[in-house]
């Protein structure tokens, strides 16, 4: 089975501050930047920037599930809030989407969209020369695939070993080179 994004969620641009965030450590509100998004396609709610503004509606606000759309740069994927930001605001020009159905799971949708007809399809609508940029409109005609529940679950889960094993093989190579430019070294010290 196939649906439009737009059918299965909800897409929101985030907040347009009209200056410079103001951080302040006494604030109530966080805000989810582009920075906070990582490599893992997880929202990091550890380090977010606290701001005093209070003007915010309910619909600007963001929850666990809900995932964060790169609409600018290199990177067109998503990141999943995973933890519970508290109260958190994202800044723009970051697209909240949060999933309107019951049967998508967020950890499908996030994991689908970095997926290459995913990529194929935003890539092929990005605009702009030296900033690539993704419209609400596009990301909205995205057709994402949907398979029963139990079989996103199982999708879920052998993408996150396939991630496990490239995290581990990546350190086994940083201590394999460690240890051989050690051994080397060794070597060249004659002893």
């Amino acid at each position: 089975m196939k649906a439009l994004l737009k059918d299965i969620a909800s897409i929101q641009m985030g907040y347009s501050f009209r200056s410079r965030l103001q951080a302040t450590t006494l604030g109530s509100v966080s805000v989810i930047q582009m920075k906070d998004l990582t490599d893992e396609n997880i929202v990091n709610c550890n380090s977010l920037t606290l701001t005093d503004i209070s003007k915010f509606n309910e619909n600007h606000y963001v929850r666990k599930g809900d995932l964060i759309f790169r609409s600018r740069g290199l990177s067109a994927t998503s990141a999943i809030v995973a933890d519970g930001p508290g109260i958190a605001v994202l800044s723009s020009p970051l697209f909240k989407i949060r999933l309107t159905r019951p049967d998508v799971l967020p950890e499908y949708l996030n994991w689908f969209i970095s997926q290459l007809p995913a990529q194929i399809f935003l890539a092929s609508h990005a605009k702009g020369t030296t900033q690539q940029m993704i419209s609400k409109e596009t990301l909205e005609q995205l057709e994402v695939l949907l398979p029963p529940l139990e079989k996103q679950k199982s999708i879920i889960a052998l993408a996150t070993l396939a991630d496990d094993e490239q995290r581990i093989m990546k350190q086994l190579a940083i201590k394999r080179k460690q240890y051989i430019s050690a051994t080397l070294i060794r070597e060249a010290r004659g002893e």
